[in-house]
């Protein structure tokens, strides 16, 4: 048993994608035509990053409830968990990629972590070594 798949509602499937792959260097495993339940057209779009096996759906929102949803998805709390080998330099490329973090890198008994918002606007520790 693995976890294949967490989706993550977003406004705009090209940016998500832009942001996916751009700033956080993840890869774009897949893009596909697709349909929604009753017929409408939608994208099947899927990111990862490298050598992971967990990918991530980037699931247009569709309806007022899911644009809601967009950037809320753990209502406001930290919901997402990027860890790097090397914590300054993934916190230095994200950031001149024009990454947010809301908080500066700090050092805990877990590692390195910092605060930053992805492009729906959920927050997410990038976590690295101590």
């Amino acid at each position: 048993m693995r976890l294949d798949l967490i989706a993550i509602v977003v406004d705009d499937y090209d940016r998500a994608i832009e942001f996916f792959t751009g700033a956080l260097g993840f890869d774009l495993v897949e893009d596909s035509p697709s349909r929604t339940g009753d017929g409408r057209p939608k994208r099947w779009v899927v990111v990862r990053p490298p050598g992971a096996e967990t990918g991530i759906l980037l699931a247009r929102a569709d309806g007022d409830r899911q644009t809601a949803a967009v950037g809320e998805q753990v209502a406001g709390r930290v919901g997402f968990f990027l860890r790097v080998d090397d914590f300054d330099e993934a916190h230095r490329r994200m950031k001149a990629a024009g990454v947010e973090f809301v908080t500066a890198p700090r050092t805990e008994p877990y590692g390195r972590v910092a605060v930053f918002v992805d492009i729906a606007g959920n927050r997410w520790d990038l976590l690295g070594p101590a």
